[in-house]
């Protein structure tokens, strides 16, 4: 898992809660959610390639677990997608 400062002070009381409701409604694992790491693949899509397309990165990550392989694996192969600067 990825240590994002950005996300040190937010209020994430309740965001395991949405988390597990959301997988629920869908037949998802809620162990299989990595917000830290989701959260800094969306982060480097948005300053490193066009901010509208971070969340579509997480969609393209979902399928390509869906598809079976290692999260943090995936990750990598997306980022190296990117730009190695910030537009």
């Amino acid at each position: 898992m990825r240590e994002m400062r950005d996300l040190d002070g937010e209020d994430r009381a309740g965001w395991d809660a949405w988390v597990a409701k959301a997988c629920q409604a869908v037949g998802v694992d809620p162990s299989d959610v990595d917000i830290v790491a989701i959260h800094a693949l969306t982060k480097q899509v948005a300053r490193r390639g066009d901010r509208p397309l971070a969340p579509v990165s997480s969609y393209i990550l979902g399928l390509a677990v869906a598809r079976g392989g290692d999260v943090a694996e995936l990750i990598a192969q997306i980022e190296a997608t990117l730009p190695e600067s910030e537009v």
